[in-house]
């Protein structure tokens, strides 16, 4: 459920190579952040609501489409 945010990558030759990087979570947590900042809300508390985003975000995709 907590899968690489970015999987695979295409090199210059056309080959994909997978690799680790940041998680999904990580990056649904940095978007929220991102969208925190920018409308200028406290941001001492909020690296914990973002992960709390990011995981209702998480839990949405395997919950079954109306």
């Amino acid at each position: 459920m907590n899968e690489p945010a970015f999987p695979v990558r295409q090199d210059v030759n056309g080959y994909v190579n997978q690799y680790s990087g940041m998680t999904l979570r990580d990056y649904f947590a940095a978007k929220a952040m991102q969208a925190i900042i920018a409308r200028g809300w406290e941001v001492v508390s909020s690296p914990k609501w973002a992960y709390e985003v990011a995981d209702a975000m998480l839990k949405s995709r395997t919950e079954p489409k109306l």
